[in-house]
């Protein structure tokens, strides 16, 4: 429920779940996927100059300027933007019905608070330098020590310092410490298990609903539940991938040419949008049964 970007973006940029959160080129939000809460309906104000973009589940957030525009359902308040996301935020962010933002090292959090996802813990009021959050819990990295919130706050010993990023899941989570990946929570479909090709060199994580997966040297590493083949990585996914997001039963990656690919759940065409998205993409972000690419505005496909 995170961006993903093309790697020549990562310089001197905050990081949001497995990826960095900003594109070095400004660009306009395209949507696809499950859209009856309005999430596919994205505002005009997002056609241009967004800098960072999130699918959640029953919201898109896009980064403009340094604020934060939000659309979709708003039964948990999630569109009532705080006044202080208004500007100097550099991540974002989008849960199931709660979104978080960055700013000056604090995490911000507004909408669905069922399990105290929204109420931002005072170890996370500063120094934070990357979120991320999936479902009904949060994670944070703070000194390299991840912090967790919501419906899990259990943190494992071996990510209390060294962690570069972090990765929310369903119900698990993802920290990526030195090149290796840590996983913890819920493991009914293995989504934990980390296999040993993913235990070294790996350059970023995404977790899915119950499925996690890794980039390695260009090459997508996948683990977990595979009801709907997420586990299954494509050969084109193998090489020159740049850049990973999986939403919840589905993972969309980027090349290095800019182009995308994707396999897992199509059930509400989150995967391959009906229209296509004409390559170079500069960010791709996957949610529950939504998608979003940041494309150049005015770019017409040849």
């Amino acid at each position: 429920m995170s961006v993903v970007v093309r790697a020549a973006a990562v310089a001197a940029f905050m990081l949001v779940s497995s990826a960095p959160a900003l594109a070095v080129e400004p660009g306009g939000v395209i949507p696809w996927g499950w859209g009856s809460y309005g999430q596919t309906t994205v505002p005009p104000s997002v056609a241009e100059g967004v800098t960072a973009m999130s699918a959640g589940s029953l919201n898109g957030l896009a980064l403009k300027n340094g604020g934060v525009i939000a659309w979709g359902d708003n039964n948990y308040g999630q569109l009532a933007v705080p006044a202080a996301a208004a500007s100097g935020v550099t991540a974002i962010a989008a849960g199931w019905g709660h979104e978080l933002a960055l700013k000056n090292g604090a995490v911000l959090a507004w909408g669905n608070n069922w399990y105290g996802q929204s109420n931002v813990p005072s170890a996370a009021t500063s120094g934070v330098t990357a979120i991320s959050t999936s479902v009904f819990h949060n994670l944070a990295v703070k000194g390299g020590r991840v912090l967790s919130w919501g419906s899990r706050t259990d943190v494992p010993a071996a990510a209390l310092s060294g962690v570069s990023t972090v990765s929310a899941g369903g119900d698990h989570s993802l920290a990526l410490k030195g090149g290796t990946v840590l996983a913890w929570g819920t493991n009914a479909s293995g989504q934990t298990n980390v296999p040993a090709d993913a235990l070294s060199g790996v350059s970023a994580i995404s977790a899915g609903y119950k499925h996690s997966l890794a980039l390695k040297n260009g090459g997508v590493i996948a683990w977990g539940d595979n009801k709907f083949g997420q586990r299954d990585v494509p050969d084109e996914a193998k090489s020159d991938v740049v850049a990973i997001d999986a939403g919840w039963n589905y993972n969309l990656v980027l090349k290095a040419d800019g182009s995308l690919v994707s396999w897992g759940s199509n059930e509400s065409n989150e995967r391959d949008p009906a229209d296509g998205v004409c390559a170079p993409i500069l960010a791709l972000a996957a949610g529950e049964r939504l998608s979003f690419a940041l494309i150049t505005p005015g770019q017409t496909c040849s």
